[in-house]
């Protein structure tokens, strides 16, 4: 009788303890993550998002179900992201997911909604299947829609969800200034870059003429490889923004390239002793690195024109990047035609952060020259390593709030115009929209750009180095087995020395 009474009291208590620990773990969400950039840990900017809602968000994810692993992966993780989503915001972000392969009514429904299918293949017994996969999700807040028409796996899911949120929720956008009127590319020009911006930010242009001034509501100002003279007014127009707290974006070397007619000379705009007034300073010598990029040049093979890659150190491949909010998470970014650049004031007063550097094969070259596409380059050209030349500056002229971005690189996030519009690397269009996010958005969302799977790039090591690790990836598993051999024969050979004895037993 006692035995089934302490079975019973035993029962109880482990029920109790379930529905203890169900109960705390509804009411207090918490999740142990121990990758090393946190990717599983939402972000301060998207906890205060999701404190700050007003009214419920409503998650509708049309994901195909029975796909290959690194799908179903991702459909595992946004499931999982929103329902951390949901238990941080008080369960005012509702979410449901839907299979539209299960029918053509499912398929329709997602189709209208702005989720259309991706082809992928699949192996089926021994043979590739394609087969159509839906990988998005549509938002609501209130009257407002916002479609998220592919989520990646592994992608920077947060950030996308986040932003998407806060674009519902926002009741005016920031706005942001494209400078014109000194040669930049028009913003139709830079495709990529205004694709990106146009989820948080209204963007148009921005004149400096003696009548106007720059829009007191400009969060962010945004200045592209202009070609020709600032006016002394104009300039004065610029010091005045800072003084008001300003902040403005430079894509910007001091040096003028044109591979057309193979010159390359300094640029004659008047924005490099600008800069030099507030202890910025420009070195109008071109970069080399002998890690970079190169150009198509053509060739004469019995005649036909044929096209040979060649390497031109002029566009430097830059992977050196600092931890800073804007280059966080980026991988590489080509700066073609690039300057260096450096501080000479007082750091005390001045926060000022260099965000990249170039390889430790590094030279500088005086302008003007003439661009030498055959030269044949050797290392002694190279003699320099971790040039500055992409920099962060906050405190202005005494004022905290004031911060200048320059890269020293005009045109790498610039598609053009015309039919065949160049495309630039991810990495160089998100260093742009990373650098107006960090001066213009105060939300903290730029973080949230970084959390995603990255490829990332090899060390570079010398050749000596490689022809040993060569050597050694080869003969290290015939040595292993040889010691191993060794050991075993020693041992078998005690074992037989031992048996061989009278007092053995």
């Amino acid at each position: 009788m006692k035995k089934r009474q302490s079975l019973t009291t035993g029962a109880l208590l482990i029920a109790a303890i379930v529905i203890v620990v169900n109960i705390i773990s509804y009411t207090f969400f918490f999740r142990l993550d121990f990758t090393r950039d946190k990717r599983y840990t939402l972000s301060s900017a998207t906890l205060d998002l999701l404190k700050n809602l007003k009214q419920p968000v409503t998650v509708t994810a049309y994901f195909s179900e029975n796909m290959p692993p690194q799908i179903e992966e991702g459909r595992k993780e946004f499931k999982d992201l929103l329902s951390e989503y949901a238990a941080r915001s008080g369960n005012k972000v509702v979410y449901n997911f839907i299979n539209p392969n299960k029918s053509d009514s499912l398929e329709k429904e997602a189709a209208k909604n702005g989720v259309e299918p991706k082809t992928i293949n699949v192996r089926e017994k021994d043979e590739m299947k394609a087969q159509r996969a839906f990988l998005g999700a549509v938002i609501k807040y209130g009257d407002k829609t916002e479609v998220l028409p592919f989520i990646q796996p592994g992608g920077p899911n947060e950030y996308e969800l986040s932003t998407s949120i806060k674009k519902l929720t926002l009741t005016k956008k920031p706005f942001v200034g494209y400078l014109q009127g000194h040669g930049e590319p028009p913003m139709q020009a830079m495709q990529q870059v205004n694709a990106e911006l146009n989820v948080l930010y209204n963007y148009q242009n921005v004149t400096l003429s003696d009548t106007t001034t720059i829009p007191t509501d400009c969060k962010a100002l945004v200045l592209v490889d202009p070609k020709d003279t600032f006016k002394a007014s104009q300039l004065k127009q610029l010091d005045d923004y800072l003084a008001k707290g300003g902040r403005i974006f430079m894509a910007y070397s001091g040096l003028d390239a044109d591979l057309q007619s193979g010159m390359g000379k300094l640029s004659g705009t008047g924005l490099t002793a600008w800069l030099a007034s507030k202890n910025i300073v420009l070195d109008p010598k071109f970069v080399i690195d002998a890690r970079c990029g190169s150009i198509n040049v053509p060739q004469n093979y019995n005649g036909m024109q044929v096209y040979q890659q060649v390497n031109f150190p002029y566009l430097p491949i830059i992977t050196n990047l600092s931890s800073h909010p804007i280059t966080q998470g980026l991988s590489s970014c080509m700066l073609q035609f690039a300057s260096d650049i450096h501080y000479t004031g007082d750091t005390n007063k001045v926060k000022y952060v260099e965000l990249a550097h170039t390889s430790d094969k590094t030279g500088l070259l005086n302008a003007p020259l003439t661009f030498q596409i055959q030269h044949q380059w050797v290392p002694a050209e190279f003699p320099l390593s971790n040039v500055p030349v992409a920099a962060a500056i906050s405190g202005i002229g005494g004022n905290k709030d004031a911060r200048i971005v320059v890269i020293c690189s005009g045109a790498f996030a610039v598609n053009g115009t015309g039919q065949h519009p160049m495309q630039q690397e991810q990495d160089n269009i998100d260093l742009l929209v990373n650098s107006v996010d960090w001066l213009s958005d105060d939300t903290g969302l730029i973080e949230l750009r970084s959390k995603m799977i990255k490829t990332a790039p090899l060390i570079d090591i010398s050749d000596s180095a490689k022809q040993i690790l060569r050597y050694l990836n080869f003969l290290l598993p015939i040595l292993l087995v040889i010691i191993y051999g060794f050991i075993r024969f020693q041992v078998k050979k005690k074992q037989r020395i031992k048996r061989m004895e009278e007092v053995y037993n």
